[in-house]
């Protein structure tokens, strides 16, 4: 499909919308009119009545036109011509495709934010009619935002400037899932790797530790992810933890998460390992509770054995436990979901975070139709909805969410707790609260300036062959953290 830009220079919101409709569709982009098949034109023209944002689009044998008045007087005079352009073409899409997004025209990463923001600014009934009326937003999603925004404000007021969470990553997992967009390996493939791997990673620990100390930085969160973490040995994971309790002050930390993630790869003695090392809160994630599903995206477990490993660390007094579920699952339906969150409320978890499937390329092989959103996305958001239904009546409501792009019906990613289990790790990276320490494979630093909003970011090596090979570049890269600090400074 061609994107026509015309008189305007608005590519990249413009395109993110196209993809909404389209996710894989390749997009060229040109500054002319375009007679062909599958184009959408944006225009802003000037007359003697004033500016006005034009939209033509031809696809699937239709061809529709809308325009839209630009105010002159707006504030923000380029934002009120892309909003306008925005609005215009996303109103062909819906008409020539008969799919509505509930999201409406937003692309961004975290809505639950930008509504808080309006919030501020001009009040909470004023923002929910602004993304309703101007966004396009459906009721449905201005609640959930609501609902966040609330959860996620009482999170963010607990940590102060100097704060930072600890993030630390494991790359590796039994088998590698068949959506997976995560950097990570097979323990069979990179078994040879993974001894090195946690040395070094050590190593960087030990040294992150010394720049936090140097700079007076407050521990709050420790997260442990991956991959799965428990993929490696108890004797590994404890080396892991170990170095964490030797080298960083865990005196003020409010919240320890390791993701044991796999049911398959939880055990006992990795248990007593996570809870001897201080953890305080854990993942046991199955995704979905039904076999068919499990095996049709290639989790070499089954429903029983996520039961067995959640009951398992219950005996082991784990009393705050996260699950959690993808929507739009191949091979799911609305019925095996609705089992599936019945199952899991059956356990009874502290929290349970319910993801959309992000759609790989690859998975393009399990759709059919020219729109697979229209197709999918449907079944998904009534997924998504039945969730949050069910999880609220048992008091497990939303408190955080963010979204991705190429999500089956361009849905969210929403976390559920009880009250006073909530992910503060969760919160404060999404909404980057504070500076996010990160060591590992693919694991990215993420420096806040205490007094202000910069963000800068130390990007590690993404595979653990690279992360071993190139180490010492590692290391020197976190001298970048000293210059932040050094520069910013604290007060």
């Amino acid at each position: 499909m061609k994107l026509c830009l015309i008189n305007h220079g608005f590519r990249y919101e413009l395109e993110k919308l196209v993809r909404i409709f389209f996710p894989f569709e390749k997009i060229e982009i040109s500054t002319s009119a375009d007679s062909e098949d599958n184009y959408a034109l944006t225009e802003l023209s000037e007359t003697e009545s004033g500016c006005f944002a034009l939209a033509r689009l031809k696809i699937l044998g239709k061809s529709l036109e809308k325009s839209l008045a630009v105010d002159l007087c707006a504030t923000d005079y380029d934002k009120e011509c892309e909003l306008k352009l925005a609005i215009a073409l996303y109103e062909c899409f819906v008409e020539a495709t008969g799919y509505t997004p509930g999201w409406g025209i937003l692309t961004g990463v975290r809505p639950a934010k930008l509504f808080s923001r309006f919030s501020h600014e001009i009040g909470n009934e004023a923002a929910e009619q602004y993304f309703k009326n101007i966004f396009r937003v459906s009721d449905k999603k201005v609640s959930l935002c609501r609902a966040t925004f609330a959860g996620e404000d009482k999170i963010i007021s607990l940590s102060d400037k100097n704060s930072f969470s600890l993030y630390i990553s494991i790359p590796f997992c039994p088998t590698r899932c068949s959506y997976c967009s995560f950097v990570s390996h097979s323990v069979e493939q990179a078994k040879k790797l993974i001894p090195a791997y946690v040395d070094l990673l050590c190593k960087e620990l030990e040294e992150t530790a010394k720049i936090a100390r140097a700079f007076s930085l407050k521990l709050e969160t420790v997260y442990i992810g991956g991959g799965t973490p428990t993929a490696v040995s108890a004797e590994q994971l404890n080396k892991i933890m170990s170095a964490v309790a030797t080298y960083f002050d865990l005196s003020g930390v409010r919240e320890y998460t390791v993701e044991a993630g796999r049911p398959d790869t939880v055990t006992e003695e990795k248990l007593k390992v996570i809870k001897q090392n201080g953890a305080t809160r854990i993942s046991i994630n199955p995704q979905t509770m039904n076999d068919g599903v499990l095996q049709a995206i290639g989790r070499k477990h089954t429903a029983a054995q996520t039961t067995e490993a959640f009951n398992l660390a219950r005996s082991l007094s784990f009393d705050n436990i996260n699950m959690d579920l993808i929507a739009g699952l191949p091979t799911d339906t609305l019925e095996s979901f609705s089992h599936t969150v019945g199952d899991v409320l059956a356990l009874n978890p502290e929290s349970v975070t319910v993801h959309a499937l992000s759609m790989k390329r690859s998975s393009t092989l399990n759709l059919k139709g020219d729109i697979p959103e229209a197709e999918i996305g449907e079944i998904a958001a009534q997924m998504v909805d039945f969730a949050r239904d069910k999880l609220s009546e048992a008091g497990i409501v939303p408190y955080y969410m963010y979204r991705q792009s190429k999500t089956v019906g361009n849905l969210e990613n929403v976390g559920y707790s009880k009250a006073g289990y909530e992910c503060l790790y969760n919160v404060y990276i999404m909404d980057e609260t504070h500076t996010i320490l990160a060591c590992g494979a693919s694991a990215v630093t993420k420096l806040r300036e205490p007094d202000g909003d910069y963000i800068e970011r130390i990007f590690n090596f993404k595979y653990p062959y690279e992360y071993i090979n190139q180490f010492d570049e590692i290391l020197s890269r976190k001298s970048g953290v000293r210059e932040f600090y050094s520069k910013y400074g604290k007060t």
